[in-house]
């Protein structure tokens, strides 16, 4: 059964219904959206820098400044944890899944440039917004 987490601390309190709340970080993997209107980061950077190529053009436009942070967890290791937190964990606090490790949208851009062998140059529209600074959870709790 799905849940807030409010009515699942409840549940666990009152029932003493053994259950887990997991909240994990931005995700990427196969099957994942690549329409530009509804992508996420990663999936909407792969599209730009393969249709840039595929068109020759020479650059590729990227919103903001490239200074945010994110978090990102493969799909694979988000069922994991959430199949080891089935197994091992039985408290209703929440649970923080994700990779502990940040990247700026810059060195993402760049990772993913480098790995698409796009050559080209990479002009950061600074009219548009950067969005949320920083974007990273505390997953000690996942780690115990």
């Amino acid at each position: 059964m799905i849940m807030p987490l409010a009515e699942n601390q409840a549940y666990n309190q009152q029932y003493s219904y053994n259950s887990i709340f997991l909240m994990p970080v931005n995700l990427y993997g196969p099957d994942d959206i690549f329409d530009p209107a509804s992508s996420h980061v990663i999936p909407a950077l792969i599209k730009k820098y393969v249709d840039t190529k595929v068109v020759g053009d020479e650059h590729i436009i990227v919103s903001g400044d490239g200074s945010p942070t994110r978090e990102f967890l493969y799909v694979e290791d988000a069922a994991g944890g959430t199949l080891l937190a089935a197994e091992r964990y039985s408290q209703s606090d929440p649970v923080n899944l994700g990779s502990a490790f940040g990247i700026s949208i810059k060195g993402l851009v760049e990772l993913i440039l480098q790995l698409t062998g796009f050559e080209g140059e990479i002009v950061w529209d600074t009219t548009k917004p950067n969005e949320q600074p920083r974007r990273k959870l505390d997953t000690s709790r996942a780690k115990d």
